[in-house]
């Protein structure tokens, strides 16, 4: 997908597509104070197979003025016929300073352990620019560009013939300068019906990590909706003998909240 080329391109169409038949009203202002959304989704399944798998986010965002504070915390936990197929967790804290109604500046912290990518963890600080490229009442668009330092550390994963891990050997971690770059989309189709899309790249000599989340929102409340996303994650250098790329969908609840 990242690799052709295809999803850049798809992407840009529809962002610009989206802008022509844009609302070009202003967006009202963001409200001060404390905000966030918390989604959760859970998957049994019995008979043939016993599958279970379970996902959970959390985004927090305080607005003080031209100072804006966010927190991103998620997990996934996924289990097949009694052996875990997946195990990921990931945090994002950030800090914005705004220094007009466009342009920002930002510090983040990032860090994600993914029990079954290859990566022990990947661990980041960076800095940066940002840019409201559209803010009208029917589509928003920000982009990112930062540079930092990341640590990681790879390892080899030893499986039985069943697919269940029976060793983890850690190679030598690895720490050197990233270069970063990220979208963040929404388009609002009516007062119920939301689409949204987040892509990130993390650039550097060690391993280069792309990851899209795509999700259509579905309100039921003022406090409640439906999700269905699909995510794509691709690291471009695994340890021998692992995929470069997992993908994920997922069909959560999810409850908003405003101080």
């Amino acid at each position: 997908m990242y690799r052709n080329g295809n999803f850049a391109a798809g992407l840009v169409a529809a962002l610009a597509l989206s802008a022509a038949c844009a609302d070009d009203a202003p967006a009202p202002p963001p409200p001060q104070g404390w905000s966030g959304k918390g989604q959760a989704g859970l998957v049994l399944s019995r008979g043939n197979t016993d599958a279970d798998s379970a996902n959970a986010k959390i985004d927090l965002g305080d607005l003080d003025g031209p100072w804006k504070q966010s927190l991103h915390l998620e997990g996934l936990y996924s289990t097949s016929n009694g052996i875990t197929a997946a195990e990921r967790w990931a945090a994002l804290l950030q800090s914005n300073y705004q220094f007009n109604p466009r342009t920002f500046a930002f510090g983040a912290l990032r860090y994600t352990d993914d029990e079954f990518s290859g990566f022990q963890y990947q661990g980041s600080v960076t800095f940066g620019v940002g840019y409201h490229m559209l803010d009208t009442k029917s589509d928003q668009l920000t982009g990112q560009l930062g540079v930092g330092y990341r640590r990681l550390r790879p390892e080899l994963i030893i499986k039985d013939t069943d697919g269940a891990v029976i060793e983890r050997i850690p190679e030598d971690s690895t720490g050197n300068g990233v270069g970063t770059f990220e979208l963040d989309y929404a388009h609002i189709f009516n007062a119920i019906t939301k689409l949204t899309e987040k892509a990130q790249v993390e650039a550097g000599p060690s391993n280069t990590q792309l990851e899209d989340d795509l999700a259509l929102v579905v309100n039921m409340s003022k406090t409640l909706a439906l999700s269905v996303g699909y995510t794509f994650i691709e690291n471009t250098q695994p340890p021998a003998g692992l995929k470069k790329v997992d993908t994920l969908t997922t069909l959560n609840l999810v409850y908003s909240f405003n101080q």
